[in-house]
């Protein structure tokens, strides 16, 4: 049976070929802006009709279009950024199941604006947390504190009727053990929405070589948490395909995409022995 697929392909195209309410948990990791030389288009947006069947509603009860109006007033730069995430945020609005989640990873230089087209778009009684991700590892400057976290925002399909379970969580030991009963030191605690977790060790067994590799236990804190075993899960900036070999070992179906040769050939090496048997299938979109 096949439990995974991993497609070569331009990610917006491939999401357009998929079936509305597929999976119960998205995650990406789509790239952070560091440098990437930016393509000016004119737009002009504009306040969406009342009756509008295509703006949804979000930012201070504002539709997306005028939400992206007054932002490019203050930064050009949110309009690329924009152009570049919003259509594939408004994929993973449609491609999730009303029980599903979306985890977006970023750093500190595009979370702010992923937060106000997040809040537009899937309305900001969907949020549901904003998680740090702080590691120690690497240069440190001495001009300013040194920037060592992400941040993953968590946002619902539904409010009312999103899958969570925490039982499922590993747990952490307490920082201060001695405050507690034995018994609850022993078990340790649930996670808070601040994560500590190093980053991939560079001579670790998880190690790729792919540059923007994100550890296991990160994924597999995320796909315990927020989907069943047999969900089926998609990673549409999959890079070394971290979330796909997590979900495969957690029992879920997964769907990776990505269209960087260098992430396709990553992704042959890490998945040959299920390839060979049939349970994961490479498909060129």
């Amino acid at each position: 049976m096949t439990i995974g697929r991993i497609i070569h392909g331009d990610n917006l195209a491939v999401l357009a070929t998929l079936p509305d309410a597929t999976f119960t948990l998205i995650y990406i990791d789509p790239p952070f802006n560091t440098g990437r030389e930016q393509t000016r288009t004119k737009t002009t947006s504009v306040l969406a009709a009342a009756d509008s069947t295509t703006a949804l509603t979000g930012f201070k009860g504002k539709s997306y279009e005028r939400t992206r109006s007054d932002l490019m007033r203050y930064d050009d730069r949110f309009d690329d950024y924009w152009g570049f995430l919003e259509p594939r945020l408004r994929e993973a609005w449609r491609l999730l199941t009303d029980d599903g989640t979306l985890y977006l990873h970023l750093d500190y230089r595009e979370a702010h604006y992923a937060k106000v087209m997040l809040d537009a778009l899937f309305g900001r009684e969907s949020f549901l947390n904003e998680i740090i991700w702080a590691y120690d590892y690497g240069a440190k400057s001495k001009k300013r504190w040194p920037a060592k976290h992400d941040t993953i925002l968590v946002y619902v399909k539904n409010p009312v009727t999103y899958f969570f379970n925490s039982d499922e969580v590993d747990r952490e030991p307490y920082m201060a053990p001695g405050l507690v009963t034995a018994e609850k030191a022993e078990r340790g605690k649930l996670p808070t929405d601040v994560w500590w977790h190093t980053i991939v060790s560079p001579t670790g067994r998880e190690k790729t070589g792919y540059p923007t590799q994100k550890p296991e236990g990160i994924l597999r804190r995320i796909v315990h948490a927020s989907s069943r075993q047999g969900d089926a899960v998609l990673d549409f900036f999959a890079g070394s395909g971290t979330t796909g070999a997590v979900a495969a070992a957690l029992g879920r179906r997964f769907v990776l995409v990505d269209q960087n040769p260098e992430a396709i050939v990553v992704m042959q090496k890490r998945f040959a022995a299920v390839v060979a048997t049939g349970d994961v299938i490479f498909e060129r979109g």
